[in-house]
């Protein structure tokens, strides 16, 4: 569970989530060793304090604090990495707990009828301001036409199970879009359908301008098509360019009349003016997403990770620091079973 900023119901949402899983260990739906893991993604305000607190009060309770804020993706991305050997499967969800946690046995039920990747699907979008709806169906449409593998009406909320984890840690690429990526892994996709919840506390993080990133990124990352379009808008234009030459010549020697205004030469060169703009931008993302690549920087890091897997409520200590792919943690009396599930 990723979070950022969100102090005013960060601890509410723990305390429903402990609540959850304490009822299907009772149940025996899942293991008495399931956890939580809660990734703060470089929070500025007290949402890793309190979530220190809290952990230290409370059984099977992980955080893991990166050292500044990568995004929600990376966030995941650490949270799901480190869940990776420690659980048969996993849920992700998002902090305000919008999405269903009822449906919590119905994606176990799925993973235990063989599916590794379940993905949650909202019923509809009724909660959802006009802007946030059209833009939300604008998006995955523009993401199918593109050819980017992504389902309408699903965000983060996904079972994947252990086989899922490990193949999903052999993708090592910086612009990390896991919608797509999940499709990417080869495994069986089952499906749950949820009412997402009015949220109660606190705003949206998700401002219009990480949508956007999102889209692109979503975009760049899983499909050549925008190169190809621009080839295609290239063709088209020179083909409007030959038959607007043609047009002037036959005007000025069959006709012998000329073009009047100068309209007919400066819209096509502002038209033109923009489409190559435009070109570039979109061939700039492509060989920035490159550069980033080749550089093989860390997708994050993580500045500590507090850990209490006790039954017994006792303080862990928690000072570690860790690149990707390696961690120095101290935990408290054991390691996670793997007989388990992390959410």
């Amino acid at each position: 569970m990723p979070c950022y900023n969100e102090e005013d119901g960060i601890i509410q949402s723990l305390q429903t989530l402990q609540d959850k899983l304490a009822t299907l260990k009772n149940s025996q739906i899942i293991a008495q060793e399931s956890f939580i893991i809660c990734i703060d993604d470089g929070s500025e305000d007290n949402s890793f304090s309190l979530l220190q607190d809290y952990t230290s009060q409370t059984p099977y309770c992980t955080i893991i604090k990166l050292t500044k804020n990568y995004g929600g993706q990376k966030a995941l991305l650490a949270g799901l990495q480190y869940a990776k050997g420690r659980c048969d499967c996993c849920i992700s969800i998002d902090a305000d707990l919008q999405q269903d946690i009822e449906k919590f046995p119905e994606f176990i039920k799925k993973y235990n009828e063989g599916a590794q990747i379940v993905l949650g699907i909202r019923n509809d979008r009724k909660t959802d301001t006009f802007f946030k709806k059209a833009s939300s169906l604008g998006f995955y449409r523009l993401m199918q036409m593109l050819g980017t593998p992504a389902i309408p009406n699903h965000s983060e909320y996904r079972l994947l199970g252990s086989k899922a984890l490990e193949k999903l840690a052999a993708f090592q690429e910086s612009n990390i879009f896991l919608r797509g990526l999940i499709f990417e892994l080869g495994f069986k996709i089952d499906y749950v359908y949820f009412d997402v919840k009015p949220r109660t506390i606190g705003a949206s993080k998700y401002s219009l301008s990480k949508m956007l990133s999102l889209a692109i990124d979503g975009i760049t990352s899983f499909s050549t098509r925008p190169l190809h379009l621009i080839s295609l808008i290239g063709m088209v234009v020179f083909l409007m360019s030959f038959l607007l030459g043609i047009y002037s010549l036959y005007t000025t020697l069959v006709l012998q009349k000329s073009i009047p205004g100068w309209a007919s030469i400066a819209l096509p060169l502002y038209f033109l003016g923009g489409v190559q703009l435009l070109a570039l931008g979109v061939i700039g993302e492509y060989i920035g997403k490159i550069y980033a690549e080749t550089k093989h920087r860390p997708r994050y890091l993580i500045e500590s990770i507090t850990q209490n897997d006790s039954p017994l409520k006792s303080s862990p200590t928690h000072q570690s620091n860790r690149h990707l792919g390696r961690e120095n943690t101290t935990k408290n009396l054991k390691n996670t079973s793997k007989e388990s599930n992390a959410i």
